[in-house]
């Protein structure tokens, strides 16, 4: 791609206490793309993205986000730019209904990385992409399934109004069915053109919505290109993502 990205990182390192788990990760989101961040389990997947949310302080390298340095940059400040992100383990607000939790994500509308107005996200709006929220939208989010509450991470996230997302692990102990809605609302996303970094063990459900992919092995990059190279390069699936 030409265009500059939208989210790039450099040299990305992270360590917990003397633990270092990121050793000099590069990649690039760009605007209107689904890219994959693929691994096994402690791959190093979450604290990339953890890392470039700011929420680890022991890290180094570069990170822009449209056109600014977000390196030294705090959590809150790097979310008021436009990047979204979904933890794994969603932390939704339990004793709030699904509509209370979608208020509390609500910010104004904002330009895209193009300049132009972005519509925005209502819980209207998220009803329609996630029917199951909009028969349970008066329930305490604490009484709906795991899948649902899911859902609701993300949705919430919507209701900012992000530019871009990171998404941390969506179909992991969902349902297939909560899967598919989760795919339908990936695709919906990029197609008003959003950009998504999913980070993902399941490369079947990544290959339906991502275009390029990253896979990481003990905090490095292994692989980096298009997906349809991954999914036909046996060993390199072998070797990196088969358990």
């Amino acid at each position: 791609m030409n265009a500059a990205p939208l989210l790039r990182a450099r040299h990305l390192e992270a360590r917990y206490g003397a633990a270092q788990v990121l050793f000099g990760v590069d990649l690039d989101l760009h605007a209107g793309e689904v890219v994959a961040l693929l691994g096994r389990n402690g791959a190093g997947k979450s604290t990339t993205m953890k890392a470039i949310m700011g929420l680890i302080e022991q890290r180094s390298g570069d990170i822009s986000f449209c056109g600014r340095q977000i390196s030294a940059a705090r959590p809150h400040h790097i979310a008021r730019l436009g990047l979204g992100y979904v933890p794994e383990d969603r932390r939704i607000f339990s004793d709030l209904t699904v509509l209370e939790n979608l208020e509390v994500g609500r910010r104004p509308a904002r330009l895209g990385a193009d300049g132009r107005a972005m519509q925005a996200w209502t819980p209207e709006r998220l009803f329609a992409l996630f029917p199951n929220l909009a028969e349970a939208r008066h329930r305490a989010a604490g009484r709906i399934s795991g899948g649902e509450q899911q859902m609701l991470a993300v949705a919430r996230t919507l209701m900012g109004n992000p530019i871009a997302i990171l998404l941390d692990e969506p179909s992991e102990g969902v349902a297939p069915a909560i899967v598919d809605q989760m795919t339908d609302m990936i695709l919906a996303l990029k197609g008003a053109g959003a950009a998504i970094l999913l980070a993902e063990q399941n490369l079947a459900f990544a290959a339906l919505v991502a275009e390029r992919a990253y896979v990481l092995e003990r905090g490095e990059i292994r692989f980096e290109g298009a997906m349809r190279q991954l999914r036909e390069d046996d060993a390199l699936r072998r070797a990196y993502l088969e358990f």
